[in-house]
């Protein structure tokens, strides 16, 4: 069956993670997406390895499983853009693509003829998004901005890992680049409502995303913690600045996180750890006072968790009602039941492998469903298809471009 964007072409001129990110998840979604990367050298995330991946014999490859992760379902064309020859092609397949995804510099590809102005009066329905550090404008525009650094820059960092007074304390990034990941979500969500509007308009548009820009709207309650209530928030560790107890506690054998939502799984929690009189007691009655008295509940909560084993604790409170959890390492993740059920990794066929695994897409449709046909493409894998197939060039015109360095 055909994805729900089958009949949409994307050229992807974007590198590393938030740009590839969209496109992998439009590529999906059943899109074209034709990833332009350099000759010879290709996308950077190429060479971000170990692990890399092992060919059919066992042999290692290299491909690298940081670039296998952004870019399943993609094209490659290898292109150097800075010759006229190679700019010429983009704009050919501008000509005939409904997005256009690039993240480099600003006013980096305008010296090339490849900006959105430009491409877009070639293809006046187009649909460009920029991806930046800090957007295409304002004192940091020409800044570069890497995910690391915007985390720490946007907040996220003031506000993950436990407080400076704890020993180890101190800001943390989190273990995922989240900026580039989320980044990469709203640049989706941002060109499929422009394709909607394109229905309507019959124009494409130009997007302007930036990492700063989303950093400072993931911060979500915690922004409106301080914009509302004038509330700096601090690092809390596992703790939750709203909400308590809702965070992690050690057991008799592990740890346990403990996501206490509201008064009525309060009083199931007590229940079940053998103190109901918690639960009547005014200073912790409601969630706001357990909230006002945290280190006093806390203190209580700790001695009592340790008594019983991680796997005690998620049977006996699951039975009542009360969300909990433990902390799983990677490997455990796709072990658990509920992962292999939901067929959470996939196997994918590559030039090098037959069976290439890869997390799902967790988008689930029930009229046209996330397709695998393939996973990340070797450098330059669909160059002489897409050149002929696409643009009708001859094998003379390929070969001669081959030979000039361009492809």
């Amino acid at each position: 069956m055909a994805g729900a964007l089958s009949h949409i072409k994307v050229l992807d001129l974007s590198r590393v993670l938030a740009g590839p990110w969209c496109g992998q998840l439009l590529a999906d979604l059943g899109a074209e997406v034709i990833k332009v990367e350099r000759p010879r050298v290709g996308d950077d995330t190429r060479a971000w390895g170990p692990p890399y991946l092992k060919d059919r014999s066992g042999a290692e490859t290299k491909e690298s499983a940081y670039f296998l992760s952004a870019n399943r379902g993609k094209k490659s064309l290898t292109l150097d853009i800075s010759t006229p020859e190679g700019q010429d092609i983009v704009k050919q397949l501008a000509a005939e693509c409904d997005i256009v995804l690039e993240n480099y510099k600003v006013g980096a590809l305008a010296k090339y003829g490849l900006d959105q102005a430009s491409l877009r009066a070639i293809n006046p329905r187009l649909i460009y998004c920029s991806i930046t550090g800090f957007g295409q404008d304002g004192p940091d525009a020409q800044r570069a901005g890497y995910d690391f650094m915007i985390q720490g820059m946007g907040g996220l960092m003031s506000i993950t890992g436990q407080p400076d007074e704890v020993a180890g304390g101190g800001p943390v990034k989190v273990g995922v680049a989240v900026t580039d990941v989320m980044t990469g979500m709203y640049a989706s969500v941002a060109v499929l409502a422009a394709l909607a509007q394109r229905e309507v308009s019959g124009a494409g548009q130009y997007i302007d995303l930036a990492l700063f820009d989303v950093q400072v709207a993931m911060l979500a309650n915690q922004a409106s913690n301080y914009l509302v209530g004038n509330v700096v928030p601090g690092r809390l560790g596992n703790a939750h600045p709203n909400i308590v107890p809702y965070q992690a506690f050690a057991t008799a054998d592990g740890h346990l996180i403990l996501a206490v939502g509201n008064d009525r799984q309060f009083n199931s929690f007590c229940q079940v750890a053998g103190h109901p009189e918690w639960g009547s007691c005014e200073r912790f009655a409601t969630n706001a006072m357990r909230v006002r008295h945290r280190a006093e509940l806390i203190a209580l909560l700790e001695p009592v968790l340790q008594e019983r084993t991680t796997r005690e604790w998620l049977a006996q409170l699951e039975a009542v009602g009360v969300p909990c959890g433990p902390i799983n390492t990677i490997a455990q993740v796709f072990d658990e039941p509920q992962a292999r059920h939901r067929q959470l990794a996939v196997a994918l066929p590559h030039a090098l492998h037959d069976a290439v695994a890869s997390v799902a897409n967790p988008i689930r449709m029930s009229d046209t469903p996330v397709a695998y046909d393939r996973a990340a493409p070797l450098l330059g894998e669909h160059t002489h298809e897409i050149l002929q197939e696409r643009l009708h060039l001859d094998r003379e015109q390929i070969d001669r471009l081959q030979r000039q360095g361009v492809i």
